[in-house]
């Protein structure tokens, strides 16, 4: 933004430090234009134009006379005149001749330029235009809450305040025709601003709100489309793409704009492509047209039962022999007149630089936990007194094992019953507790 919106004093934004020729104001990129001539020497006795172009929200654009004759750079905030009274702020996104340029590819002329601006927009019209802004997206919610219970059939899209805060532009996107003037009455008492009904098409709706295209990339409505020109389902057919409602569909509901963009160059190509060419007849039986590449102009055709095997053929062979069906004469077998078709090599680069990337592999850890798993050893066999191997008895390989205190066994025989020796076990723990003070009984 310029000098008056910033609290540092600059005279020029941020960003890439382009002095605020590259609008780095928040806009988005919305229908900018590159100013070529900002770096050019001027004549002498050059007289400016006096007309600029003022940007506001969404892709709206106007033309304003600069009667005071002020030096404006392109992203600066300016406060404008308005057609039904008080001010509105607007970024400069043009100055100079190509203002001239503008205005005559949307066929304005001078003399209906009215509007004039007043001034660079001061810290308290920059200040009260962010109150305004801050205030929009309250009053879009409520303006619909309010549009719910009166049951109108329409979408209230965006809202637009103006500078100073006393008008409101609700744009509404309907089916038919709505009779909003109840609507009108609760939003005034509501807001008490003045209100300003505006329908608007799909196309504009996404164009002021912008989004990302199935592309990646912005809407083209919302960074340098302006005119938007019918599209048909005849279009995706020139091109050979299959007539899928939800790819072909953009975010405003509406066949995709760019199928434009390429039609002019498929028209140019099909001329040479013959009609009536889905069947060419051979005595080996009738071939069926499968795929046609219409720049590199080769037609692929199938038998009937080899439906994996496709005949290339070009369009020139194509022609001659629909003109021998033509007069009764048919060809062998199309693949005696198949095109041959080099298969494509892929070839490996030599990088005359060391790739790294592949040398770590992500499963590196998990082979390192399997060796050790496999390298571990097995536990030895030991005999009890008994003469058994215990089966689960884990030992580690090369651990020295702390002996656990064994108990003292005597063996005594009772000779005269015949019975067998009894074990008598001394506890060696029972003087343990026997130096330790007495405690006091718990209550």
């Amino acid at each position: 933004m310029g000098c008056g919106s910033c609290a540092t004093g600059g005279c020029t934004p941020g960003g890439c430090k382009s002095n605020g020729s590259c609008l780095t104001d928040g806009g988005c990129s919305k229908l900018d234009v590159y100013d070529w001539l900002a770096d050019m020497d001027l004549p002498a006795n050059y007289k400016p134009f006096n007309i600029v172009e003022v940007r506001f929200k969404g892709s709206r654009k106007e033309f304003y006379k600069n009667t005071e004759n002020i030096y404006f750079e392109a992203g600066e905030l300016v406060a404008v005149e308005t057609g039904v009274g008080g001010y509105d702020i607007g970024h400069v996104s043009l100055t100079g001749e190509l203002v001239r340029m503008q205005m005559k590819k949307r066929r304005t002329n001078e003399e209906k330029v009215e509007l004039k601006i007043f001034r660079k927009a001061t810290p308290a019209d920059v200040d009260k235009w962010k109150l305004a802004k801050e205030m929009e997206s309250q009053t879009m919610h409520k303006a619909r809450t309010i549009a719910i219970e009166l049951g109108l059939a329409m979408k209230l899209s965006d809202v637009d305040y103006q500078g100073d805060k006393t008008k409101a532009t609700f744009y509404y996107t309907a089916e038919g025709r709505v009779d909003f003037r109840d609507l009108i009455k609760r939003l005034a008492d509501s807001f008490r601003v003045r209100i300003e009904m505006r329908q608007i098409g799909m196309r504009q709706e996404a164009s002021r709100l912008g989004g990302i295209g199935s592309c990646g990339r912005e809407l083209c409505c919302s960074t340098w489309l302006t005119d938007f020109k019918t599209v048909s389902t005849a279009s995706a057919r020139y091109q050979n793409l299959s007539l899928n409602t939800l790819k072909l569909a953009g975010q405003c509901g509406k066949l995709k704009c760019c199928l434009n963009f390429e039609l002019d160059s498929y028209m140019d190509a099909l001329k040479h492509i013959p009609d009536n060419v889905d069947r060419l007849k051979t005595t080996r039986g009738d071939a069926r047209l499968q795929k046609t590449d219409i720049f590199k102009k080769i037609m692929w055709y199938v038998y009937p039962g080899e439906e994996n095997t496709w005949i290339p053929l070009e369009i020139s062979r194509v022609k001659e022999i629909k003109e021998m069906n033509r007069t009764g004469e048919k060809p062998d077998d199309l693949k005696d007149l198949a095109l041959e078709i080099e298969e494509t090599k892929h070839v490996i680069k030599a990088f005359d630089y060391e790739n790294v990337v592949g040398q770590d592999s992500l499963t590196r850890l998990d082979e390192k936990a399997r060796k050790k798993k496999k390298s571990k050893p097995k536990p030895k066999a030991r005999i009890n007194a008994d003469g058994v191997t215990p089966l689960n008895s884990p030992q580690k390989a090369n651990t020295q094992t702390v002996p656990k205190p064994t108990l003292k066994v005597d063996v005594v025989a009772n000779t005269q019953t015949g019975e067998a020796p009894k074990k008598k076990k001394f506890n060696n723990n029972r003087n343990k507790n026997r130096n330790k003070p007495p405690q006091a009984p718990s209550i």
